[in-house]
């Protein structure tokens, strides 16, 4: 009982703090940009889904990120932990977040570039896979297990950020949570958006492979700001939304140049 109240009194003195809810504001902030990269995976993975399974799976996919970031903020201090050198090689030490930030890198690059080779793969090509009976659809269990992998990485990054911005583990928890929930409520709608844009299809999928690269630059010592990753990102896509209306535009200009005879 003395706990409880113990615990009651230190998140009362926390809500009544300034400083705690500027941390939050910047901590929510920080993990729904974060969260973009997972995001667009997710939703890229799962589009390759029967569509009535696409939901489950985006919301299977999010739920074990919530479960990877609450379980690394549980245990916190060993996460912090992983930023120890492990060895060094040629005068750099890697440490296991190292280590899981490039593996994580190798990863996406390697998932981006076999589905940009699917998107841009000749017809030829794929009607002579679907008559030899190699094409494989992608099956739930298998689209949530690389979620899974790219959800470690991008928690445990997310967390050891967390971690260099406040001590406060209930901040996290409610950073952590209100993030989820509007990747939740994004995860049908940016879908279907990319889903039903081929042009979204292969941005997004230049977006993951400039993350995988910055992810292995990362472990490898070499920080890139992610400033500049996210206002590329929001330029191309910038640039994506002005040739899509264009082309709408293009579209409905059509019908009035037909004049009949």
């Amino acid at each position: 009982m003395t706990y409880f109240v113990g615990r009651m009194e230190e998140l009362l003195a926390l809500a009544a703090d300034p400083n705690a809810w500027a941390a939050l504001a910047t901590l929510v902030v920080m993990e729904v940009v974060l969260g973009i990269d997972n995001l667009i995976f997710i939703s890229i993975l799962t589009n390759k889904l029967a569509a009535e399974k696409r939901s489950y799976a985006r919301r299977v996919g999010i739920g074990l990120a919530v479960i990877l970031r609450l379980g690394l903020l549980s245990g916190v201090a060993y996460v912090v932990q992983l930023t120890t050198p492990l060895f060094s090689l040629f005068g750099q030490g890697f440490s296991w977040r190292d280590l899981i930030l490039i593996a994580g890198g190798l990863f996406l690059i390697y998932k981006a570039t076999s589905e940009i080779h699917d998107q841009v793969a000749v017809d030829e090509e794929k009607e002579g896979d679907a008559a030899a009976g190699t094409i494989v659809s992608a099956t739930v269990t298998a689209v949530i297990g690389q979620i899974l992998v790219l959800d470690l990485v991008f928690s445990l990054d997310s967390i050891i950020t967390a971690v260099g911005m406040t001590d406060d583990i209930p901040i996290m928890v409610i950073a952590v949570l209100v993030a989820v929930s509007l990747m939740l409520a994004a995860a049908d709608p940016l879908g279907r958006f990319i889903g039903n844009n081929p042009t979204i299809v292969m941005l997004a999928l230049g977006f993951l492979l400039m993350i995988g690269v910055t992810l292995i630059a990362d472990g490898m010592g070499f920080h890139i700001p992610k400033g500049y990753i996210y206002a590329a990102m929001a330029f191309s896509a910038l640039i994506e939304g002005l040739n899509m209306m264009a082309r709408r535009a293009q579209r409905k200009r059509r019908p009035l140049r037909k004049r009949p005879r």
